[in-house]
C-alpha cells in the first residue's frame, strides 16, 4: 500500500474538484513528483462517486503502460484491471490500461464500451491524430465523459497548444517545490564545449528540430567523443550514467568507446527486441554495467533512481524533451530498496547546445522554502490573460497555451532596460549596471560582464585574481548570454558563495565604499556598491583591452 505525500493528496484533491466542475483538467508534475501514483488516486475518488465506474488510462509505449498498471494495482487493490494492446484487447477491468496506438486503430476504436473516465498519460502528446480519434470516439458513447491528462511538460515544441482538448490546468507542481522538500535531487549542470559553433550553425527542419542525423556528423567522432568521456572521468566517473545520443551508429561507437576504456558499457535503441531491451536494463540495475548509452528510448517513463549523470550527445530545440532526459537522473533514492546508494544531486555534462538554447535546468529552479506554502494560498487559480482559462495562480507560463504572464527573460534587446531590473532581481547572481551598455557581476573568484555592442550582446567572463578577460558568448539573443552568465557563476562559484553576496542586497554601502563612489551610486547596497568598485578598479580595464567598454 502506497501512501500519498501531502503535496501529491493536494494535487490529488485539486485534480478532482476540476474535473467534477469542468468534465476535464490538466495537471503538470515534474518527473519524480509520482504521477503515475497521482492519476491512480484521482481515478480511485471518482470511483467512490460513481456508481458501475469504468475508467480507460491511454499510455504511448507498451513499458508505460505496464508500469502504470502495476503502480496503480499498489495504490487501488480493490479496483480489477485488464489491458489493451497489440497481444490483448480485455476490456473486463473496472479500469483498463490501453496502448494508443493499438486502440486508434479501426476495430479496437469501435470496441470500446461506455466510458466514465479517460485518464491521458504523457499528455503532450494528445495533439496527435491517434489521441483525437479516441477522445473523439468515447465522447460520442458518453458525451459527459471526463477527461483527465498529466504531463511534466505541457509546452510542446511544435507549438499545438493543448487548450484544444483542456479547459483548464487544476494544478501544478514546481520543480523547486521538489527538490525544497529533497522529494528530488538538484541537477548540477555542466556545458561543455567540444564544437558548439558548428552546432549553432546547424539548421532546423521544418518540424522545429535539428536533424539528427547532421548533430551525429559533428559529435560522431573519434576525437569528440574521447573528450566526453574525459569529463565524464573528471566529474561523474563513479556514477551510475544514461547517455542520450543522436542516432544508432552513434550511440554504439560511444558504447564501445567507453568499453575501450575499460568502462561497462552497454546500449539501447529500438533495433533490440524487448528482450534484449530487458536484459540491458538489468545488467544496470544489478551493477554488472555502470553506463547506458541510448536513442530516445530512456526520454520518457523510465525510472531508475539510482542514475546520477545525464549525460546529452544530442540536441533538442524542445524544452521539454531537455527536461524529460535531465530527468531521468533527478529521483531521490528509497534506503529500504538501494540501502547501499548515497545520491545528493545529478551531474548534467551537456555536450550539445540544449542548455544554450534553453538555459541550464537549474536557472528554471528557483529554490524557495515558502514554495509550497504560496502554493495553499486562497487564491489557488487564476484566468489566463492568453486563453482566458483557470491556472494555477503561480504558473508564469499558461500550461494550456503558452501565454507568458510575468516573463523573467526577454527576447528583444530593445525592452531590456524596461523590465531587466525585475529579471536581475529574481536571479541568485546579483547583478549591477556601471555603464549604460554594461551588466556586471563578480563573486570571490570570477566576474561576468554582459556589454551590449553593434546590436549585439558579448559575454565576457574573467579572474579576480588574474588579467585578461575571455570572450564566451556573441550573438542577439539576451536570454541566451543570461542564462550562460548565470551558469557561469553558479559552476564556478557555488550557490553557497552566491548566497552569501546576495546577503549583502539590503545591507547599505559603507561610508568607506561610498568615498570611492560617485554621488549618483549613494544609495546602493553594500553588495552593489562592491561590484561597482570591482569593476571599476579590475574589470573596466579588461574590458577596454578587448574594446567592450570606454
Amino acid at each position: 500500500m502506497i501512501v500519498l505525500r501531502e503535496r501529491q493528496t493536494e494535487f490529488v484533491q485539486k485534480s478532482v474538484k476540476a474535473l467534477l466542475e469542468h468534465g476535464n483538467t490538466l495537471g503538470v508534475a515534474p518527473t519524480g513528483a509520482g504521477k503515475t501514483i497521482m492519476l491512480s488516486a484521482v481515478i480511485a475518488e471518482l470511483e467512490k462517486q460513481t456508481p458501475n465506474f469504468k475508467a480507460c488510462v491511454l499510455a504511448h509505449r507498451k513499458e508505460l503502460t505496464e508500469q502504470n498498471m502495476d503502480k496503480f494495482t499498489r495504490v487501488n487493490g480493490h479496483l480489477t484491471t485488464s489491458i489493451v494492446n497489440a497481444e490483448e484487447k480485455n476490456w473486463s477491468g473496472q479500469v483498463v490500461f490501453a496502448m494508443v496506438q493499438t486502440l486508434s486503430n479501426k476495430k479496437p476504436l469501435k470496441s470500446i464500451p461506455y466510458l466514465d473516465l479517460l485518464v491521458i498519460d504523457e499528455t503532450h502528446h494528445v495533439t496527435a491524430a491517434s489521441y483525437k480519434k479516441i477522445i473523439k470516439q468515447v465522447q460520442e458513447i458518453n458525451p459527459t465523459i471526463r477527461i483527465f491528462g498529466i504531463t511534466a511538460t505541457p509546452q510542446r515544441g511544435d507549438k499545438c497548444s493543448l487548450g484544444r482538448i483542456f479547459t483548464n490546468c487544476g494544478d501544478q507542481i514546481f520543480l523547486s517545490e521538489l527538490i525544497d522538500s529533497d522529494h528530488l535531487v538538484k541537477p548540477v549542470t555542466y556545458v561543455v564545449d567540444v564544437a558548439q559553433e558548428k552546432l549553432l550553425a546547424l539548421k532546423k527542419k521544418s518540424t522545429g528540430d535539428y536533424s539528427e542525423s547532421e548533430m551525429a556528423e559533428i559529435l560522431d567522432q573519434a576525437v569528440i567523443i574521447d573528450e566526453v568521456i574525459n569529463h565524464w572521468k573528471q566529474k561523474a566517473g563513479d556514477r551510475k550514467t544514461v547517455i542520450f545520443c543522436s542516432t544508432i551508429a552513434h550511440a554504439k561507437h560511444v558504447a564501445i568507446a567507453f568499453m575501450d576504456q575499460g568502462i561497462r558499457a552497454n546500449v539501447v535503441t529500438s533495433e533490440l527486441t524487448k528482450e534484449e531491451r530487458e536484459f540491458a536494463l538489468h545488467q544496470l540495475a544489478c551493477g554488472e554495467i555502470q553506463v547506458l548509452v541510448n536513442v530516445a528510448i530512456l526520454t520518457e517513463g523510465w525510472d531508475f533512481p539510482p542514475i546520477s549523470c545525464v549525460v546529452l550527445l544530442r540536441q533538442s530545440s524542445y524544452k521539454s524533451t531537455m527536461i524529460q532526459m535531465i530527468g531521468r537522473g533527478l529521483r531521490t533514492i528509497d534506503p529500504s530498496i538501494y540501502p547501499n546508494i548515497v545520491k545528493h544531486d545529478c551531474v548534467v555534462l551537456d555536450f550539445g547546445i540544449s542548455s544554450i538554447l534553453h538555459g541550464c535546468l537549474e536557472q528554471d529552479v528557483e529554490l524557495e522554502k515558502e514554495a509550497a506554502k504560496r502554493a495553499k494560498k486562497e487564491e489557488a487559480t487564476k484566468i489566463c490573460k492568453g486563453c482566458e482559462r483557470d491556472i494555477p495562480a503561480r504558473a508564469m507560463k499558461c500550461p494550456l497555451c503558452g501565454y507568458v504572464h510575468e516573463a523573467k527573460i526577454i527576447e528583444e534587446i530593445k525592452k531590456v532596460d524596461v523590465i531587466l531590473v525585475d529579471l536581475l532581481k529574481s536571479s541568485e547572481v546579483q547583478w549591477v549596471k556601471p555603464a549604460t551598455n554594461t551588466f556586471y557581476c563578480n563573486g570571490f573568484k570570477f566576474w561576468c560582464s554582459l556589454s551590449e555592442k553593434d546590436g549585439e550582446w558579448i559575454l565576457a567572463v574573467g579572474e579576480t585574481n588574474e588579467d585578461g578577460a575571455d570572450t564566451i558568448y556573441q550573438g542577439t539573443n539576451f536570454k541566451k548570454a543570461f542564462n550562460m552568465a548565470n551558469s557561469f557563476m553558479k559552476r564556478n562559484e557555488g550557490l553557497f558563495r552566491i548566497k552569501k553576496t546576495v546577503e549583502m542586497r539590503n545591507e547599505p554601502a559603507t561610508q568607506k565604499q561610498l568615498k570611492y563612489l560617485p554621488k549618483h551610486y549613494q544609495h546602493v547596497s553594500k553588495g552593489e556598491a562592491s561590484m561597482l568598485l570591482s569593476f571599476q578598479f579590475k574589470a573596466r580595464k579588461e574590458l577596454q583591452a578587448i574594446g567592450l567598454v570606454a
